[in-house]
């Protein structure tokens, strides 16, 4: 702890475990520091990276005229998936927030790493801890893997437990939109504050959405169903020696938490293509999808062949 903060500190790079997937934290109050991520990820400078509190109270502190709805979902949810975007304050710069008016907020869901917010003093902004648009990390050996000796420190704290990104709901515009799905379902949300949610339209505001994201090495190719993925392989065996299938629609907490994995793993095997079946559209499923979709680029999926 004491070496993860003096690191931070001094203008370093930490990389940082949460529920979701592990982060890339910088403290939010050192430009030096901001920029390390942009260039260690090969971020754009415009891509928005996400503010990491370890309380409510300090809500304030990063944001401004916060709609009574946010402070109601941050009392229902928080810590955990979820991430507000707000009018920013004057206390975090522009560079963390892509040039915005708008800072993305979230209390993780981790006792080390709310601590180590807590003892820095400082509040901190991690993107995810891989390069820019590639598969997200959830264990310390992925960041390894990815980032190598680009970050200062990797804090091991055991795989990620939810394993897809926080949901994005945006409260800078009224009515509030979703603007990535992830580990608390829309529908939960909804349930909470009374009313429907609309997904975003408009111009990528938030990490995660842009269209080609989450994106391994091999071709990841989407399915309705296994009897389609079956079909489609048998297809595929002519063009490709190595073809794998991805299928845990039967368990969507399990399908979530090592999906990262799974696409690290088809790569790490020299799959060459992987064809993977979409969960429904709702709940957890909603996330899957979405990242599967990224992960494959921005065609629809496949029919049955």
């Amino acid at each position: 702890m004491n070496l993860a903060v003096q690191i931070l500190a001094t203008g370093g790079l930490v990389a940082i475990p949460t529920e979701t997937v592990y982060g890339l934290g910088a403290a939010i109050d050192n430009e030096i520091a901001i920029a390390k991520i942009f260039a260690v990820k090969g971020r754009p400078h415009n891509h928005p990276l996400i503010v990491h509190i370890a309380n409510i109270d300090e809500l304030q502190t990063v944001a401004v005229n916060i709609h009574r709805d946010a402070i109601k979902l941050a009392h229902a949810c928080w810590p955990g998936p979820l991430t507000l975007l707000l009018q920013r304050s004057e206390n975090v710069s522009m560079s963390v927030t892509g040039g915005r008016d708008t800072v993305a907020v979230r209390i993780p869901d981790n006792s080390f790493t709310q601590q180590l917010i807590i003892n820095l003093g400082s509040p901190i902004a991690a993107p995810s801890a891989n390069r820019f648009g590639k598969v997200s990390p959830t264990t310390a050996q992925h960041v390894c893997d990815d980032l190598q000796n680009d970050v200062e420190l990797i804090v091991d704290d055991g795989a990620s437990i939810i394993g897809v990104e926080s949901t994005i709901v945006d409260f800078s515009v009224t009515p509030p939109q979703l603007l990535r799905p992830g580990g608390i379902p829309i529908e939960d949300i909804e349930q909470i504050l009374g009313y429907t949610i609309r997904y975003a339209d408009g111009v990528s505001r938030a990490s995660g959405m842009l269209q080609n994201h989450y994106q391994p090495s091999c071709t990841v190719l989407l399915v309705h169903t296994d009897s389609e993925a079956q079909q489609l392989k048998v297809s595929l065996a002519s063009q490709y020696d190595r073809v794998r299938i991805l299928n845990r629609c039967n368990n969507l907490p399990l399908y979530a938490t090592l999906l990262y994995s799974d696409l690290r793993q088809a790569d790490s095997d020299q799959i060459q293509a992987l064809i993977a079946v979409l969960p429904e559209n709702k709940g957890l499923g909603a996330a899957i999808r979405d990242r599967l979709t990224k992960a494959a680029g921005s065609g629809p999926p496949l029919p049955a062949s």
